[in-house]
């Protein structure tokens, strides 16, 4: 913290006007599985550095992986003679001054640090309970750290922050052509989500061999949370400030206040829950975060803001800066009161998705996208799950998938993956006609 409070003091003393500094330093362990073997260990240990520098308006940013910290002053040095010839920014804002933040309990997991040392317990308990079924092999990773975020600002911000996390995602084979997948992630770690996790990739992959086509058309479709939270990232981060200003969401064209989704969605963003891995007691500008619905019962209720959207907008900030980008740090979505058999029940003519991948959007403000089924897949009528079926792809808008939404599972599940940054607690959801093509490849 020191050398960070001297390196904003000096950086001052060279011409800028405002500084700020946000310091990861980061100790991280993974393992990459491949034909149900550990195939790749890596760990490793690294400081991460961003720099936030402001004079007479122009705003620049600077990431840096630096081998010392005496080295950082060099580029900001080289900066400042160009800074004037930069224009000045439209969505400038001064940094806040110091506010009281309290800080978050348990973010510390003694068992994650105890695995980052020694991951193989973990490794072998996903292997043996994925193989519990008749699967042929297994691939995936774990992924543990400790991260200790520092932030330092020209306007006296001094705030620190430790959190463990980790990130597991499996995905089982059976041939001929069988795979399911699931993930799950944390702060703190229990082998139940790890077996969990095994056993759901498993049993969807012995469960989706000998698949069969089906026709395009207008499908009810159950989402398993990994396609539902893929798809509802996008509709929180269209949430966001700066998507709202560069015309980069489907919410352009409304006001918080207005009817978006169907009255069974309500959907938090929650910084301030210890399960999910983004969760933080301040944001990057040092303003304590706080829990707030994004959607509820369908009405859009607030806009992610920044000090600097806060200003252009005329509005407050909401304790989710990124420095550029106001974002949602974890996602939570209210569970609704059905098991996920009883979803299934309620479905005519429908399919069920457990996984996703390439997710496009080919319009924001319509929230027009497409996104193709990956791994098990399976069809519904009459209330049963009749068969697997082949890939499909889901074209349709991402206004209609939240409008449409007619239940939601009990049970909630906590997910993270490649298809999924943003850490979410969700269900399992039911939405009515949605509109389904083939995949072509």
């Amino acid at each position: 913290m020191d050398l960070i409070h001297r390196f904003v003091n000096k950086t001052i003393e060279t011409g800028f006007d405002e500084v700020a500094v946000l310091l990861y330093n980061n100790r991280e362990t993974m393992i990459k599985i491949a034909n149900s073997q550990p195939s790749v260990a890596q760990n490793w240990s690294e400081i991460s550095i961003g720099i936030y520098l402001v004079k007479n308006k122009r705003i620049f940013i600077l990431e840096l992986k630096p081998v010392s910290i005496d080295l950082l002053l060099k580029p900001v040095e080289e900066l400042v003679k160009y800074a004037d010839k930069v224009e000045e920014s439209m969505l400038y804002a001064p940094l806040p001054e110091p506010r009281t933040v309290s800080k978050l309990k348990d973010l510390v997991s003694n068992k994650v640090l105890n695995y980052i040392d020694n991951p193989y317990e973990l490794v072998e308990l996903s292997i043996e309970s994925a193989h519990r079924e008749k699967i042929d092999y297994i691939a995936g990773t774990i992924d543990l750290w400790f991260v200790n975020k520092i932030l330092v600002t020209s306007k006296g911000v001094e705030l620190s922050e430790d959190k463990t996390g980790y990130e597991i995602y499996i995905r089982a084979f059976k041939e001929p052509d069988g795979s399911g997948q699931w993930c799950t992630c944390g702060i703190d770690i229990d082998k139940k989500s790890v077996e969990e996790t095994s056993l759901y990739a498993s049993r969807y992959a012995v469960e989706s061999i000998n698949r069969t086509s089906i026709e395009p058309g207008k499908y009810d479709v159950i989402l398993s949370p990994l396609v539902f939270g893929n798809l509802l990232e996008y509709v929180s981060r269209m949430t966001s400030a700066l998507s709202i200003f560069m015309g980069m969401s489907m919410f352009m064209n409304n006001n918080p206040g207005d009817k978006v989704g169907s009255e069974k969605l309500t959907v938090h963003d929650m910084p301030r829950i210890n399960e999910l891995p983004n969760a933080t007691s301040f944001d990057d500008e040092g303003i304590p975060t706080f829990n707030k619905p994004l959607i509820e019962k369908g009405v859009w209720k607030t806009i992610l803001h920044n000090t600097k959207t806060a200003h252009n907008f005329g509005g407050e900030t909401t304790g989710n800066a990124g420095w550029i980008y106001p974002h949602p740090w974890n996602i939570v979505v209210e569970p609704g009161d059905y098991s996920l058999d009883e979803l299934i029940s309620n479905v005519r003519k429908g399919v069920f998705i457990t996984n996703n991948w390439y997710t496009r959007l080919q319009n924001y403000v319509e929230g027009l996208f497409s996104t193709i089924s990956r791994d098990a897949l399976f069809l519904i009528e009459n209330g049963e799950v009749k068969k697997p079926v082949e890939k499909i792809r889901i074209a349709d808008k991402l206004s209609n998938i939240i409008k449409n939404i007619d239940g939601l599972t009990k049970d909630t599940y906590r997910i993270m993956w490649w298809e999924v940054r943003i850490p979410s607690k969700l269900p399992f959801v039911l939405i009515r006609d949605v509109n389904i093509t083939k995949h072509m490849l």
